[in-house]
């Protein structure tokens, strides 16, 4: 499997070709065709229900689709053609696919039972094959940044909301990703700390090339730190565009009822 950094620039991070995903009778994404190029930030909005989240569970491997194929640095995630035929792919080769992707969730997943430090070096040792002291010194920097120097010792359960989303972002970093997936990962905060967090992951956007897909009703954060925003209505794509268009002059009347909601205009 080639290295990310081995690829052709033009070699898209993430691409669905086709993809569709039921739930039993109800059909989420309804033959999804999308990209997202290496170091792009994708915001994806849309009303509850419109396949969001969805898709972001799709390239962790946490759901898998129904039909199409979806794709990393070119690489197939979990289907591949053979003989015409759509074939799933190894479990082996899921999980190294898997080690590129990062994700953060709306409800922190933290292991209650580990220290801070054990939540942030669980998956680089074990999964990366890091040192203990390597992994420990990674996450006494990753702390640092999300400016909880001090809580290495502390239960998920002794911090507030707020500091355990920043303890989820400083693990999904500590893995390296290529890929970091967000998905409303400030809806379970309290109002007055939700500011602190997307600061952090402003920071991220600022000062990295990780490719991003996000998912977040935050159209503020959305704005400052896409490059690309896809409105989502019944699974499907209805327009796309750089923020600023998709913000301030949407073609598509649906866009325009959704944000006029959101956004309280």
């Amino acid at each position: 499997m080639p290295s990310p950094h081995d690829l052709d620039p033009s070699t898209p991070a993430i691409r669905f070709e086709g993809v569709e995903k039921r739930f039993g009778d109800n059909v989420v994404l309804q033959g999804l065709d999308f990209e997202v190029a290496r170091g792009d930030r994708v915001t994806l909005i849309g009303p509850s229900g419109s396949g969001k989240t969805t898709i972001l569970r799709l390239v962790m491997t946490l759901e898998e689709a129904n039909e199409g194929y979806i794709f990393i640095d070119g690489e197939p995630l979990t289907h591949t053609r053979e003989g015409g035929k759509r074939v799933a792919l190894k479990e082996r080769h899921r999980n190294e696919m898997r080690k590129r992707i990062g994700m953060v969730f709306q409800q922190f997943n933290l292991f209650p039972n580990m220290t801070v430090m054990e939540n942030l070096i669980e998956a680089p040792v074990h999964v990366l094959g890091l040192s203990k002291a390597d992994a420990v010194e990674r996450g006494r920097e990753l702390l640092a940044r999300v400016g909880l120097v001090g809580k290495e010792d502390a239960h998920p359960s002794s911090l507030s909301g707020g500091q355990q989303q920043r303890v989820a972002i400083a693990r999904a970093l500590a893995m390296d990703p290529e890929i970091l997936l967000l998905d409303e990962v400030t809806s379970a905060l309290d109002p007055e700390i939700v500011g602190e967090v997307l600061e952090i992951l402003r920071d991220v956007a600022r000062t990295t090339d990780i490719t991003m897909l996000i998912v977040t009703h935050e159209m503020h954060f959305a704005r400052d730190v896409s490059n690309r925003v896809m409105m989502f209505d019944g699974g499907r794509v209805i327009e796309q565009g750089d923020p600023e268009t998709i913000f301030t002059a949407p073609t598509q009347e649906r866009t325009k009822s959704f944000l006029s909601a959101v956004l309280g205009a």
